[in-house]
């Protein structure tokens, strides 16, 4: 059997697919192929993985004609496709799906695409919006995309998340480490400021850096502030807020994903946003401390066993909305230093009087 995926469009939910990949390439087996349709800048959270045995990059808003839809059609119908299996919701992909000329197409009947689709599932809905949008009910994508594998005839399969490193990947975290002068003992709390969602999931920078500094001086480890291209700013105002000589970031090195995976794995624990990176950390069994705001966190759920959620409670959320509507941050800002560090600080006791925290982190730094 010959299988293309659509696989979606954000870093996290990438990562929150590969459940799904997992189940699909045991069904096609050894005989069978797997082939992945992607966008390119999402193509590097998969490196080091051994799922596709063909990489189909995608991007309609892109200038190459390479990656628009005329060439993907083109050599989809080169793959000879039995199937293909959908984790987008779009009437786009649904039409490409259509003209792959696959006598099975598996997806969510979303979009308007339903007439596409010969395998049609339901997302479960709490009612409509007062202009007629379905409400859906807030449940895991992760499980949400099993689903779709489900549909094909896979039997059940773990939620576990994992991901690969390349030799690369292993090679820049060890420039990073050296230049930034973090030393190899595992001793490290990475932070995640970031989040391409919008402007309502973010933290404070000055609430990241009172954690930065207070995670330093009081617990005796290297922070690192991790960041992608558009966050090298919010980076270095994070590291010059906290001034402590053992909180640096990765503004001023060469950033890519798999830099950060590779920096990721390599950490203690994780304080971060509801953001792509976050998933990283569950996939390379990173402890985890994750700062809800206006997301449900029934959404991003990814199953890690003693991840920590922290959000407050607001009459306005949460609002799943890119710009606090009310301009006021409150879900976010009420979020405060102490409340986190107090959370942080357990979990970095309990790993050591559960003596995992040498044994974990050592593993992760030599496989890194």
């Amino acid at each position: 059997m010959n299988v293309g995926v659509f696989l979606p469009n954000w870093i996290g939910d990438v990562v929150m697919a590969v459940p799904t990949l997992r189940a699909l390439r045991k069904h096609v087996g050894d005989e069978g192929r797997l082939v992945g349709v992607m966008r390119p800048y999402v193509a590097p959270v998969l490196d080091g993985t051994p799922w596709f045995d063909a990489h189909l990059y995608y991007d309609p808003k892109s200038k190459n004609r390479n990656f628009q839809s005329r060439a993907l059609v083109q050599r989809l119908l080169l793959q000879e496709l039995d199937a293909v299996v959908l984790l987008t919701n779009s009437l786009r992909t649904g039409v490409l799906a259509w003209l792959s000329g696959a006598p099975r197409r598996i997806g969510y009947a979303r979009g308007f695409r339903s007439p596409l689709l010969t395998d049609r599932l339901q997302a479960p809905r709490q009612g409509r919006t007062w202009y007629g949008k379905p409400r859906y009910t807030p449940a895991p994508v992760l499980d949400y995309y099993l689903e779709t594998a489900y549909a094909l005839g896979c039997p059940p399969e773990s939620p576990k998340l994992e991901l690969g490193l390349t030799p690369q990947d292993r090679a820049a975290a060890d420039a990073a480490w050296e230049a930034l002068g973090i030393p190899k003992d595992g001793k490290v709390v990475v932070l995640n400021s970031g989040g391409a969602f919008g402007a309502a999931k973010l933290w404070p920078n000055e609430y990241f850096a009172e954690l930065a500094r207070r995670i330093s001086d009081e617990t005796n480890r290297h922070v690192l502030v991790i960041c992608g291209p558009s966050e090298r700013e919010v980076a270095r105002d994070i590291v010059a807020r906290a001034a402590s000589l053992r909180v640096a970031s990765l503004a001023d090195q060469s950033l890519s994903i798999g830099l950060s995976k590779a920096c990721v794995a390599r950490a203690e624990l994780m304080v971060t946003t509801d953001s792509g990176p976050r998933h990283f950390a569950a996939a390379f069994d990173v402890p985890v401390v994750s700062l809800f705001g206006p997301t449900h966190i029934a959404w991003s759920e990814n199953h890690q066993q003693g991840a920590v959620h922290l959000q407050k409670k607001l009459p306005c959320g949460p609002c799943q909305r890119r710009v606090c509507p009310l301009g006021t941050h409150q879900c976010m800002r009420d979020l405060t230093v102490d409340e986190v560090y107090r959370v942080v600080r357990r979990r970095l006791t309990e790993l050591e009087l559960a003596g995992e925290r040498a044994e974990r982190v050592q593993a992760r730094t030599s496989a890194a």
